[in-house]
């Protein structure tokens, strides 16, 4: 079996599970941000009339979207939310700790072996920590998850990616994520479990291992892992559940429904246009557009590696008069961490504006809505037409140092033409 596989089969009681099997297994944590948890307490007091909470030390609530809310009724749902979390003796992280799988990770909600659900579908990101995690609905989430501390799952066939090759100079593990939306297809592998794996996974730092299971979803996929290695293991000791945890990793004569090899040497970097993430196109395609904004931050984004790039890109200059840089820090540690390094104080001398630590302008709620005729480039993890304003507001996703080397160009720019 692989680590998917062997995760599911503990936690449901059986000891051998395969592709197809119907499991009904235990949840170790149950992951919800504002407006998730405001949905699944209505299902849970006003269609299934409340009663207990399993177990509320499994579930977690972080107000990400909403972190200043712009008006009465996004007010009442942050209201709300923290009523029920209260009444049932649920843990929040309130408004300004970060973006929601962010302050998971950071606070050690999590460990090797466990299952993690959540109402967010980027929930996959903790596959990259030795952890079956995917996303779920509202019904499912109150029904079973909150009701029993359990979820159904049926056990997926399993799709290996290996990577393999060394990047090219201005070329990011974050526009190798990004090539593999446009080159699989936003199709490629519904209801799969996605393995990451090859030389080109096995040499990335923790921190860039996270972007490949988060992004797994949006090729379809139930959930996305990287198999548990010695970084795994010594990253797990550092920030993993201090109770203890345990390494689950693949079987040596694992099997796999398919298996694609994929070299990354000759790869430019990428950027994603609108109207979906799977609309990839290298970087001298679309070089010259004019953009408005440009963002650090979101589910993809606000790391402390992308806020380091962007200071180092803009470290003694200034962007574009005619463009509103917004770096969101994805925790408020990693919001301390800039501040202690500095990174803060050059990206404000440089024109930058810093929000407090959320999930950015996902879904537009606080940070400011899109025009119909501006465009943005940012970091984050999806670019729907209206997801940020305006239905035909342009968003065009891209690494760190890509959104920096735009906004200081006032468009679209080739990061590796500013050097």
């Amino acid at each position: 079996m692989n680590m998917i596989e062997k995760i599911l089969a503990k936690a449901s009681g059986h000891t051998h599970v395969e592709p197809g099997d119907i499991v009904v297994a235990n949840v170790d944590r149950m992951v919800l941000h504002d407006l998730s948890s405001n949905l699944v307490a209505k299902v849970f007091e006003q269609e299934m009339g409340g009663g207990k909470v399993f177990d509320p030390s499994r579930i977690v609530f972080v107000f990400d979207h909403t972190f200043s809310p712009p008006s009465q009724r996004d007010a009442e749902v942050l209201t709300e939310a923290r009523r029920f979390a209260a009444k049932y003796g649920i843990r929040v992280f309130d408004s300004g700790s970060g973006s929601l799988h962010h302050v998971i990770i950071e606070n050690r909600l999590w460990a090797p072996g466990q299952i993690i659900i959540g109402c967010d579908s980027h929930t996959t990101i903790y596959g990259a920590l030795g952890v079956f995690s995917t996303g779920v609905g509202n019904n499912s989430m109150a029904a079973l998850g909150f009701a029993h501390g359990k979820c159904w799952f049926r056990v997926p066939e399993t799709f290996q990616i290996r990577l393999h090759g060394d990047l090219a100079a201005g070329v990011t593990p974050r526009d190798v994520a990004q090539f593999l939306e446009g080159f699989l297809g936003e199709d490629a592998a519904v209801y799969q479990a996605i393995e990451y794996g090859g030389p080109f996974i096995e040499g990335l730092s923790m921190e860039d291992r996270l972007l490949f299971p988060l992004m797994s979803i949006d090729l379809g996929a139930k959930a996305g892992y990287i198999n548990p290695d010695e970084k795994t293991l010594e990253f797990a000791r550092q920030y993993a559940d201090p109770r203890g945890f345990e390494m689950v990793a693949n079987d040596p004569d694992v099997k796999y429904f398919k298996v694609v090899d994929i070299g990354i040497s000759m790869l430019e970097p990428q950027v994603a246009c609108p109207p979906t993430i799977g609309n990839v196109k290298p970087i001298g395609e679309v070089t010259g557009i004019d953009i408005q904004l440009a963002e650090i931050g979101g589910s993809t984004g606000g790391r402390l590696c992308d806020i380091r790039a962007a200071a180092a890109r803009l470290r003694g200059k200034h962007v574009h008069p005619g463009v509103r840089l917004q770096i969101v820090p994805a925790t408020r540690g990693i919001y301390l961490a800039a501040l202690r390094e500095g990174l803060i104080d050059s990206l404000i001398e440089s024109g930058a504006i810093i929000f407090p630590p959320s999930a950015g302008s996902n879904q537009a709620v606080n940070m400011g809505a899109m025009s119909e005729d501006e465009a943005m480039i940012s970091n984050q993890a999806r670019n729907f037409p209206g997801r940020n304003g305006h239905p035909k507001a342009r968003v065009y996703l891209a690494s760190a140092d890509t959104v920096a080397a735009s906004a200081l160009a006032g468009k679209i720019a080739d990061p590796r033409e500013l050097d």
